[in-house]
């Protein structure tokens, strides 16, 4: 089984629409472990509506949660206590793509960060990062926390208008491969995300 997981250097990056867009081009299974914040709908619904997959291939959470907000904040509001246990990758056919949610010190507990998790699983990370001011300083400090807790970088992918300095130096500072930039799209559907996602995106 391939497992590639997906990050973002904040929330609000546009990681759900770029793991829509791989997942959909690998004819993966979708999985975001935890979800917090439902209200129209969660990223799952996103994915669903945007990769094109069947309903089969987008599995449910582990732990969906009302509260939109901080994982931990939002466990605690809700009353759900979230365990490591829950949290082991799902077995699955073919590749999987996995999303985390925010960025990767975002607290899953009061003693478990996302990237805590991603170094459990030790599977390669997808890094998202905008092109604008200030993702030179977030994509770096990224890739170092990656790196010093063991967690493979299988490379970064921009998201947004071009940049062409950002897209040059961060990935030359970070020395990741750098596997494109996928642009923000107007109108938004599965048909222009898998022509954008084929056009700029090189897949690991």
């Amino acid at each position: 089984m391939t497992v590639l997981v997906v990050t973002g250097t904040d929330t609000g990056i546009g990681k759900t629409v770029f793991s829509a867009g791989l997942a959909g081009a690998l004819g993966a299974h979708y999985w975001k472990p935890i979800q917090a914040g439902v209200d129209p709908e969660g990223d799952k619904e996103s994915v669903a509506a945007l990769s094109g997959l069947p309903a089969s291939r987008i599995l449910p959470e582990a732990y969906r949660l009302a509260t939109p907000a901080s994982p931990h904040l939002a466990a605690r509001i809700d009353g759900v206590e979230i365990s490591l246990d829950r949290l082991a990758l799902p077995q699955v056919d073919g590749p999987l793509v996995v999303e985390g949610a925010g960025g990767l010190m975002v607290p899953i507990s009061e003693s478990l960060l996302m990237i805590d998790l991603f170094a459990h699983w030790r599977q390669p990370v997808i890094l998202c990062a905008r092109t604008g001011l200030g993702t030179i300083n977030h994509s770096l400090l990224s890739i170092e926390a990656l790196r010093g807790r063991g967690v493979q970088v299988a490379g970064i992918a921009f998201i947004g208008d071009p940049h062409a300095e950002n897209e040059r130096i961060v990935p030359l500072l970070g020395d990741v491969p750098v596997l494109g930039r996928l642009p923000l799209l107007a109108p938004l559907g599965p048909e222009t995300l898998a022509r954008a996602f084929a056009a700029h995106i090189n897949l690991p």
